[in-house]
């Protein structure tokens, strides 16, 4: 996966603002840094050294409409490696939306122009026209007090140094603030100003987010975000910028994260949300120099061309004294795993295989863990063949107020495992009784008989009952042998996201058996039951191999096809 992208339905870059992105060109110099002063359009120049497409892209993405006019994000997240200069586009953005025609005003006809200072700009017909924000504040947050940030460092730079500088009053750009001339102001905060303030924030910009981890800086985010709301129509937005965050640190980062997935699972209601990630392949030789520098390109798209790869291989990734988990999650981009996961997010993404299908006709087993209300309820299947796992059937509460007095739909559940009953060769089938007892023993009676193991032996035998409180042995040596097949690329899985996201949120648990997986605290609502349904589904297959039933259908003669015999 190494990009990860979450749009608006809608997004169409045929609508977005293209204005901005002409104006940055036109106006705005590289900061403090190698390039600083360097312009980013032809006319300085030889010197110049412009944005890169990716860049360019994100800029346009960022100013996206609707066919209303409804600009479609009020919250946008990029998630780069670090070095991207991150913090120099967030400073680019928040000089246009200082000056530039940042706001929607209506659809062109063809020929109309925006002209201020040496530039012009002509509209294209049916695209977005733009107008400036009227009264801009701008505020960009720091975690710490000490320091006013990358992202205001390269907005004072430009306007005291750049194109921008010209005609600016004498004293308006300072190290605490910029007062624009025509009112407004861009300033720094931290996370004891930004709470004091009842400001009405045009922009936010939240440099590096993943850092946002004590309560004070997630106070500030809480506060500063619910400001942009106060700007009519929803002309606030916020611009988070950041490397990727540590997993069980519940980052600010962590947190839109989660809510960008939920998003594209269609869990939620709301879409105004842009999240663009992008991280290295998830199976890289670490060994190998070429595959590594090749890793780093997937990470830093077009601006790799112009960083020493090779050196950050060997400066970081080989230099025995740097973490090599700091080092994936800094240059590598991906999201390391919190300390007590079961798995990580590479060795998980490594094992996906989403273009593998399972024909209809193929031996499966199945594993289903059932709630009534607040914990998913899953069905996860598992081919007898080579054990690939797929999801069958996911129910989980919904976020927001759509998931008040939420129940699971039991008439669903049951028709669907009814349905894969009916179109699938199925030879095992465990269930936890648990919330689910009266359709257990349906499917158990209904099922059983096609079924070559019982879920459940002995005096309580059952075909399909399997409580997870009397396998507690069993439950947890299928987690520790699902996890070296995981590190050993023994299993592969259908990539479904929700599988991913309840795989990742396991945390490991130890028993007197061996590891097992727990959610990370009683009430969490990060869910672990898809999970629990992969490892129940590997051990049934496991269970039904070593069965004298799988033997002896294996020794039973195959029908052979009849053949045309001609008369006469």
């Amino acid at each position: 996966m190494p990009r990860e992208l979450v749009r608006a339905p809608a997004h169409d870059r045929a609508r977005s603002l293209g204005v901005v992105l002409a104006w940055v060109e036109w106006f705005c110099v590289h900061g403090p840094g190698d390039v600083q002063g360097r312009g980013l359009h032809a006319r300085h120049g030889a010197d110049a050294l412009p944005l890169d497409d990716e860049f360019a892209g994100l800029i346009l993405d960022c100013y996206a409409h609707d066919e209303t006019g409804r600009r479609l994000y009020d919250t946008v997240a990029i998630s780069r490696g670090k070095g991207r200069a991150k913090s120099e586009l967030a400073g680019f953005i928040s000089l246009a939306e200082a000056f530039a025609p940042t706001r929607f005003r209506g659809w062109a006809k063809g020929g109309e122009r925006y002209r201020w200072k040496d530039f012009v700009y002509e509209y294209e017909p049916g695209e977005p026209m733009g107008r400036p924000v009227t009264y801009p504040f701008i505020r960009c947050l720091a975690t710490e007090e000490s320091q006013a940030g990358n992202t205001y460092d390269n907005i004072n730079y430009n306007l005291e140094h750049g194109p921008l500088s010209e005609d600016l009053p004498s004293g308006a750009a300072g190290l605490t603030r910029v007062i624009l001339p025509g009112g407004g102001e861009v300033r720094p905060s931290t996370a004891a100003a930004a709470s004091r303030d009842g400001g009405k924030e045009s922009l936010a910009v939240f440099d590096e987010p993943h850092l946002y981890v004590v309560p004070e800086l997630r106070q500030m985010y809480r506060t500063v975000d619910r400001n942009l709301r106060k700007r009519p129509k929803s002309t606030g937005w916020a611009l988070l910028t950041s490397t990727m965050y540590q997993p069980g640190e519940n980052s600010v980062l962590e947190k839109i994260h989660e809510r960008a997935r939920l998003i594209a699972e269609g869990k939620t209601r709301e879409s105004r949300l842009l999240w663009d990630h992008r991280e290295a392949p998830a199976d890289v030789d670490m060994t190998d120099l070429d595959a590594v520098v090749g890793a780093l390109r997937e990470v830093y798209g077009p601006f790799g061309d112009v960083l020493d790869l090779r050196g950050i291989v060997e400066s970081e990734f080989w230099n025995v004294e740097k973490d090599p988990e700091e080092s994936r999650r800094y240059f590598f981009n991906q999201p390391t795993a919190a300390r007590d996961a079961w798995t990580t997010h590479p060795d998980w993404a490594a094992c996906a295989r989403p273009d593998v299908t399972v024909a209809l006709d193929e031996p499966i087993v199945m594993f289903f863990d059932g709630s009534t209300s607040d914990d998913a309820t899953g069905l996860v299947g598992c081919r007898v063949s080579d054990g690939h796992v797929f999801v069958l059937g996911c129910w989980e509460k919904p976020r927001g107020p759509q998931g008040e007095h939420w129940r699971v739909d039991r008439a669903d559940v049951d028709r669907v495992v009814r349905q894969t009953f009916e179109e699938r060769t199925v030879l095992a089938f465990f269930g936890d009784v648990k919330d689910f007892e009266s359709y257990i023993d349906a499917w158990g009676a209904d099922f059983g008989e096609q079924l070559l193991i019982q879920a459940t032996i002995g005096r309580s035998a059952h075909a399909v009952a399997w409580d997870m409180r009397g396998h507690g042995r069993d439950f947890t040596e299928g987690c520790d042998r699902m996890l070296i097949d995981i590190g050993e690329r023994e299993l592969t899985h259908d990539g479904d996201p929700r599988l991913r996201r309840h795989v990742l949120n396991a945390r490991r648990r130890p028993t007197r058996y061996g590891t097992s997986i727990a959610k990370e605290g009683r009430e969490s609502p990060k869910k672990i039951d898809l999970a629990v349904c992969a490892v129940g589904a590997r051990l049934a297959r496991r269970m039904l191999l070593a069965s004298p039933a799988w033997a002896k259908r294996k020794q039973a003669p195959k029908k052979r096809p009849g053949r045309v015999v001609a008369w006469g």
